[in-house]
């Protein structure tokens, strides 16, 4: 099988040649071409040259069409802060009064010189490989892209205290996030994360969820033209699996503190699963460590499709060392190949 159709496999919830990886590497590709991050992210070429490399480097499943989720933000008139060895930072709000939101308006995306640079990447990636390898688009989520536009202390109050402002706010930014995620599926992208930790029961209890985030979800998913997966970017997802999956996404990107078999029970086969490999921990694994983490993983969710290997948080860390990424690769081609016969004799000795 190839990236795809291993992939769409494990996606119809049946069992392809092996498990799918889908290591969301980014700044890494800056490394592989020897150029500083802001550098890299500078043109489009560098990034699909990146992505290429890295490709083939870890063995991965997918390409990865994110460049930062400030750039989304530089939209909308913000700024990047770029860091040497992280991911590139989002500058101060845009927001900084509540009124503003009366007479904001979303912005065209074919006038954002950063949201064109991504489109190019795609395009760029599609003409590569086609069909044979998923193309992974982002969109930050209507729900979750206030906290980048007026601090997550600010819109909680908005949130809470001004709900006719809350609502104009979410119609603004869903025009924004479907029109910017429909261009990505336009230029080649097989589907789109939508990211959308704020919903995460670490951050907002589920009652709460249920009235903004759900709701919010469910009317911008409709209008994206393509496959989502919701991703939760570390937050937890347990509590409210079964309302994800009420949205229409086909996969949720799932948080290293919750476990993998619970998840996966809790899923039901209606939606798929993504991760959960620490990326914090991950900077300090040794080749070992990780060998049995992927085990892990697999022993608890890989039986019956339904489950991409991949990170917690949607993006691999800068400071992840190359052997460890190298040695994800390795014990996926080796534990990950289908049937899993001995998950069982290793969950005896091991969970």
């Amino acid at each position: 099988m190839n990236a795809m159709q291993r992939t769409l496999t494990a996606l119809g919830q049946q069992e392809p040649d092996r498990v799918p990886l889908f290591l969301l590497t980014t700044e890494h590709g800056a490394k592989e071409v020897g150029l500083s991050i802001e550098e890299y992210y500078s043109r489009a070429g560098n990034v699909i040259e990146g992505q290429m490399r890295l490709l083939k480097k870890y063995r991965a499943d997918c390409l990865y069409g994110f460049y930062y989720a400030a750039i989304e933000m530089e939209a909308w008139g913000g700024h990047t802060i770029f860091m040497p060895d992280g991911p590139p930072l989002c500058g101060s709000p845009i927001i900084t009064r509540a009124e503003q939101i009366d007479t904001l308006i979303p912005p065209a995306i074919e006038t954002a010189p950063g949201l064109q640079r991504v489109l190019d990447t795609i395009r760029g990636l599609k003409e590569r490989v086609g069909d044979s390898v998923p193309i992974i688009g982002v969109a930050i989520s209507p729900f979750s892209l206030p906290v980048m536009q007026m601090g997550f202390d600010n819109y909680l109050e908005l949130i809470y205290e001004q709900p006719e402002r809350f609502e104009r706010l979410m119609q603004a930014n869903i025009t924004f996030s479907v029109n910017w995620a429909n261009a990505q599926l336009a230029a080649g992208a097989t589907a789109i994360c939508y990211f959308d930790p704020v919903s995460s029961t670490t951050n907002i209890p589920r009652e709460l969820y249920l009235k903004t985030g759900q709701t919010v979800a469910r009317q911008a998913l409709s209008r994206i033209k393509g496959p989502t997966a919701t991703h939760m970017a570390s937050g937890r997802a347990l509590p409210i699996i079964g309302e994800i999956a009420d949205t229409g996404t086909a996969i949720i990107g799932v948080s290293a503190l919750e476990d993998l078999a619970a998840l996966k029970a809790a899923a039901n086969r209606r939606v798929s699963l993504l991760g959960n490999l620490n990326g914090i921990e991950m900077r300090r694994w040794t080749t070992a460590h990780a060998e049995f983490e992927v085990r892990r993983a697999i022993a608890k969710a890989g039986r019956g499709g339904g489950f991409l290997l991949g990170d917690n948080h949607g993006e691999i860390p800068w400071l992840v060392p190359d052997e460890v990424l190298l040695a994800i690769g390795d014990a996926v081609e080796r534990w990950g190949n289908y049937p899993l016969d001995w998950v069982d004799d290793w969950l005896k000795e091991n969970d």
